[in-house]
């Protein structure tokens, strides 16, 4: 053993001891006090680079809860107004009901009828260009897909949100194949022999079917409108006449491949091949063609733009004839308005919903009608065809506002708080996993400090001890 006074290693070696179980003696109680084991970049670099990931993405989590519930409450704001137009579309169709009641009506309750029907509108009108989330119209067509169609023969449909934009000219309807209807002609005419001896025609629309038997004596004339207005009472979507050479044609009303008939003789080679054999006529046609030069779907007369193209979803309805040399027959130009939502916590997780316009312009604008009605503002009940007509083009309007409501209640369910269940879990376990990670265990860093408390006042102790030490030098010099 050697005796040293200017150099006290052991005391050194103690007061390095003693720093070092100070320095983690404050370290933990700076984790105690501030509850987190990571407080600065040097505690764990590559724990503070994943903790402030997580607590971004939990940020963000937690204000697209927030935007999703701010966007149910906008869906709900509308479609409490859509409700209203439903409950008033339902009095227009009594409207139009007690209208039709043509043997008991006068002028005078005919025109109260109407009267009290362009009140209907007239509200229909006011909800629409009213209803509003803040300052944000809802239901005037601002924030649906506005588009129009240049072209004879060609109407704009729809579009969704899948849609994209139109380009500045607009997207180039190109048709291949006009649609057609189901059709056949009988290959003989109807004899003054056929008729007296009572052909018998029986005639098939899906589920619905007519049988019919010519009267002696009556002409073609009678025949035809004898038979049309049997198929009409019966629901048949079937119409009948005979051509210059006395034939008889039958075709169906829709236009497409899906619309099919059955016709049956009692004359062998008059409509069926064979006396009483049933024959199916299914030779209608779909559009055929393209959108914007990409692939697009033909059913009846519409075209819908194909699914993964830029054009899906987009409809329109072409009711011409086909020129080989220019497929070409018009250009839709088209802008889409629809609603955004952010509803995730990252870059493009978003959603949209589109609110058409509703007010009574916009509605049953596409109803084939005998009075001519191009929407539900022109009907007019008082007279027995327009109360008719008025009730395809109510039950039409109902259809698309009750459609709308069912696509806003769809987004609700399926989308937005489906959206927040999911979200909120997520943000649920993102919090876990950064607590893990930033937390302070406390019952851990007790022991860590009762630890360091102690080895520090040892440490304190035996630096006493060493300065003592040197004071041994002493008794050599006595």
């Amino acid at each position: 053993m050697t005796l040293r006074i200017n150099h006290n290693i052991a005391a050194i070696n103690a007061h390095r001891n003693l720093v070092r179980n100070d320095a983690k003696l404050g370290r933990t109680l700076e984790h105690l006090s501030s509850g987190m084991k990571v407080n600065r970049a040097s505690d764990g670099p590559a724990t503070l680079v994943i903790s402030e990931q997580m607590r971004a993405q939990v940020a963000g989590l937690k204000q697209a809860v927030m935007n999703s519930e701010t966007a149910v409450a906008l869906v709900q704001t509308t479609e409490a107004s859509l409700t209203e137009m439903n409950r008033l579309l339902v009095s227009m169709r009594q409207l139009a009901v007690h209208a039709g009641n043509e043997g008991v009506n006068d002028s005078t309750m005919l025109e109260a009828d109407q009267a009290e029907l362009l009140n209907a509108l007239d509200s229909i009108d006011r909800i629409a260009d009213s209803a509003q989330f803040g300052t944000k119209k809802l239901l005037d067509g601002s924030l649906g897909i506005n588009g129009i169609a240049s072209g004879e023969d060609l109407t704009f449909m729809k579009a969704t949100t899948k849609t994209k934009d139109a380009p500045q000219s607009g997207y180039a309807i190109e048709i291949t194949q006009e649609a057609t209807q189901a059709q056949v002609t009988s290959r003989l005419g109807m004899t003054r022999e056929m008729i007296d001896d009572g052909e018998i025609i029986n005639l098939m629309d899906g589920s619905k079917a007519v049988k019919y038997q010519t009267k002696a004596g009556s002409s073609l004339e009678e025949v035809r409108n004898e038979l049309n207005n049997l198929m009409t009472k019966e629901g048949l979507q079937l119409d009948v006449y005979f051509d210059e050479m006395d034939r008889m044609v039958i075709n169906h009303k829709e236009y497409g491949s899906e619309n099919s008939f059955t016709v049956i003789s009692s004359t062998g080679g008059f409509l069926s091949d064979r006396a009483s054999t049933p024959l199916t006529i299914q030779n209608g046609y779909d559009v055929q063609g393209t959108i914007g030069s990409e692939y697009a779907v033909g059913t009846g007369q519409l075209l819908t733009g194909g699914v993964g193209t830029n054009v899906e979803g987009l409809q329109v309805r072409y009711t011409g004839i086909t020129d080989p040399m220019m497929p070409e027959v018009g250009r839709v130009a088209m802008k889409s308005n629809a609603l955004t939502f952010q509803v995730g916590g990252n870059h493009n997780q978003i959603t949209q919903i589109l609110i058409p316009g509703t007010s009574s312009r916009k509605l049953a604008q596409d109803v084939n009608n005998e009075s001519g009605f191009k929407s539900l503002r022109e009907l007019d009940v008082r007279d027995f065809q327009g109360a008719q007509d008025a009730l395809l083009m109510v039950d039409k309007a109902i259809d698309e506002i009750t459609q709308v409501r069912a696509d806003l209640g769809a987004v609700q369910k399926n989308t937005l708080e489906a959206n927040i269940a999911s979200l909120s879990i997520a943000k649920e376990n993102l919090i876990n996993s950064e607590s893990v990670l930033r937390d302070t265990d406390m019952a851990a860093e007790m022991s860590e400090f009762t630890k360091y408390q102690i080895m520090s006042q040892a440490a304190t102790a035996m630096l006493a001890q060493a300065n003592q030490t040197p004071n041994n030098v002493l008794s050599l010099l006595q």
